[in-house]
């Protein structure tokens, strides 16, 4: 059964898969396998929270792809992807976290139906969803595996017209949200009543369409635990004279687009103002420069040049590709904004430029995600730069 709405035309999907295949020949891979969930989603349509269960895509030498998964799972792949019912396969429920036998053995089985058994192997080995116990049962069947870790992934990164439709839907949504968190939050509003109000406005969606769940949590630190960049919230009232900042994404269809603003109540410290102008200052250098031939560490060397003169420096990359995601990453895990990286940018790429400063008593973060154009870049996001002061003075 097809899907009855699917996101993508199937001449969509047969570009992407033609992409695909010609990296795997310009590596010497014959039968790929991935098992990356974003991948499958990109390759396939393929949607449904069973990342926690072996399952993954395989691309032969020729035909569609072949989804392989949990037998339970086979009913969303028929409603998910786009490839005719005999391209979905799977595993009986015995095989599930079962330590006396793996699905690996199955997958092996599949390959060999095909024909495939004596052709060169590739797998996505550094991935969150491959395991060193997937490798080792594979290797019992086939004498040689390669690593296609990123293979799809690049072929991902330059959009099509409908994906950066639904990036701009997504950062219609967290446009949304960082509204909301200005206009709601105040002096003692307990951090996950004000959590709870981000997934709500998240999931409603913006402009009459609907929010996906991001691929990452609310990151909501405050005051000293703003000085760690990946810390997310508990039932602490907001409070005066410290700084939160919120770390959030807008999602469709599986489509994340991520932002960060920085909230504070009453008198803003002058550090704080400092480190605004910086990032501000830096972040206009960078939407100056960040077109079709710059380079990644065209963007990083701005970026740090522009920081330095106002007094800062930030030691990390300062962004990254997204796109279509699934948990626990939004990035693309491709491009890095930073030095070294010399992958030049074109039109239809998006990023999000991450800017964020972790200071000695807590943390700024004003981020933006991009869209490279054919002449520059554009906002995806039409949240205010700056940060977000609002009065001490409790419930208004």
């Amino acid at each position: 059964m097809a899907h009855p709405n699917p996101a993508f035309t199937t001449a969509e999907y047969n570009d992407r898969l033609t992409r695909v295949r010609t990296a795997m020949d310009r590596a010497g891979v014959e039968v790929l396998f991935v098992a990356d969930p974003s991948n499958m989603s990109w390759l396939t349509g393929y949607d449904g929270w069973s990342f926690y269960v072996h399952q993954g895509v395989l691309i032969g030498p020729d035909g569609p792809p072949l989804w392989w998964g949990r037998a339970m799972d086979g009913a969303g792949a028929r409603r998910t992807v786009w490839m005719d019912d005999d391209c979905i396969h799977h595993y009986d429920d015995t095989y599930v976290q079962n330590p006396d036998k793996h699905p690996m053995a199955t997958l092996s089985a599949l390959i060999a139906d095909y024909g495939w058994g004596g052709l060169n192997l590739a797998v996505e080995m550094d991935n969150y969803y491959f395991s060193a116990a997937c490798y080792v049962e594979l290797l019992k069947h086939h004498v040689k595996i390669s690593d296609a870790t990123g293979l799809v992934n690049w072929q991902r990164l330059v959009k099509s017209t409908q994906e950066i439709t639904y990036m701009r839907r997504a950062g219609a949504i967290v446009t949304k949200m960082h509204r909301m968190i200005a206009e709601t939050a105040h002096v003692g509003l307990r951090k996950n009543d004000l959590i709870a109000e981000i997934y709500r406005t998240g999931i409603q969606g913006a402009d009459g369409h609907w929010g996906d769940y991001p691929a990452i949590v609310p990151m909501a630190p405050s005051g000293a635990d703003a000085t760690a960049p990946h810390l997310t919230w508990d039932d602490t009232p907001l409070q005066a004279g410290e700084a939160t900042f919120f770390e959030i994404a807008g999602a469709y269809r599986r489509y994340q687009c991520p932002q960060s603003r920085t909230l504070l109540f009453g008198e803003v410290p002058a550090t704080y103002r400092k480190a605004e102008d910086a990032v501000i200052a830096a972040t206009d250098a960078v939407l100056d420069i960040a077109a079709p031939g710059a380079t990644c560490e065209d963007i990083a060397q701005t970026f740090n040049t522009t920081l330095a003169r106002h007094g800062f420096h930030k030691d990390s990359r300062c962004g990254y590709a997204i796109g279509l995601s699934y948990p626990p990453d939004w990035g693309e895990r491709t491009i890095s904004l930073r030095a070294g990286d010399t992958t030049q940018l074109a039109a239809g790429m998006t990023l999000h430029f991450m800017p964020a400063l972790w200071l000695d008593d807590g943390g700024i973060e004003m981020t933006e995600p991009l869209v490279i154009t054919d002449t520059g870049c554009e906002k995806l996001c039409q949240t205010p730069s700056g940060l977000v002061v609002k009065p001490d003075t409790g419930t208004f």
